[in-house]
């Protein structure tokens, strides 16, 4: 990610998530905000991610959404009323929140947010009283500060969305933020997203992994941070976690595409896994 530049593949996110809205059915994520948000101008990039070739990357993106929001629902049904999004890019949650009760922060760089809010104008997307905009660069400037100043209770138990941030991010960065999250009250989580070691994946794996990191790259935000299982939950109780649970391909989609008449189905790994942590 470049200082001063939107990131491109927030965009890139946000366009297959739109498409999952119009092409599949049942939908595993409603989300009504994804293509008014977009606009009439990206038409050609929806009709590609649309096509069945980008059938796993849209199904990925939806699903990841999907977990992390449910996984809000279980904070939430214990009591937490602050939800910030890391990395939120054209997240659409803070506009179609059924938590009235749910503060959300969205946090990113700052040109980031403010490509989005030109975005949100255009399309005529009020944002709602519950919204705060965190301007944050992860890589120089500190979560909670920043948090602080835009009015987050860092002595309530919260829950956070990372998602389509960690495998971009330097390992200081990543542990300095976990650990931000790590010090909050019990009752707090988080949930995010990781790829697995390259190392690690077969030859078909290691295929889709290296076609998606070539393209990321080229966008000018090429992926830094991988982990095996092991060691992402080894960084996980070092930061002060008291239990997690991984999500891979096999576990989303005995648990979000059972029985679907498409066929559609996350390859068991390769894309990457989610996991789910509690304080």
């Amino acid at each position: 990610m470049e200082t001063g530049k939107a990131s491109r593949t927030a965009l890139r996110v946000a366009v297959r998530r739109a498409a999952h809205q119009l092409m599949d059915r049942p939908r595993i994520l409603e989300d009504p905000i994804a293509v008014p948000l977009l606009g009439p101008g990206l038409q050609r990039d929806l009709e590609r991610a649309m096509h069945p070739v980008a059938r796993d990357f849209r199904t990925f993106m939806a699903t990841r959404s999907r977990c992390a929001e449910d996984r809000l629902a279980e904070a939430v049904a214990h009591g937490v009323t602050q939800y910030v999004v890391l990395g939120a890019g054209l997240d659409t949650f803070a506009y179609r929140s059924p938590f009235a009760q749910v503060h959300v922060f969205e946090v990113d760089f700052p040109a980031t947010q403010a490509w989005k809010r030109t975005m949100l104008k255009d399309a005529g997307i009020e944002a709602p009283q519950t919204l705060t905009f965190v301007p944050l660069d992860f890589e120089h400037q500190t979560l909670a500060e920043e948090l602080s100043a835009a009015g987050f209770d860092a002595g309530r138990p919260s829950f956070f969305g990372w998602l389509g941030v960690v495998p971009y991010l330097t390992r200081d960065a990543f542990r300095a933020t976990l650990r931000t999250i790590g010090r909050m009250p019990a009752g707090s989580g988080v949930c995010f997203d990781f790829a697995l070691a390259p190392e690690t994946l077969n030859p078909l794996q290691r295929g889709i992994f290296d076609a998606l990191a070539e393209r990321v790259a080229r966008a000018g935000e090429p992926f830094q941070l991988f982990f095996t299982p092991q060691e992402l939950e080894a960084e996980l109780y070092a930061a002060g976690f008291q239990r997690s649970e991984l999500w891979g391909g096999t576990e989303l989609n005995a648990c979000y595409l059972r029985d679907r008449s498409d066929g559609l189905r996350l390859p068991d790994e390769g894309l990457g896994m989610i996991a789910t942590a509690w304080i």
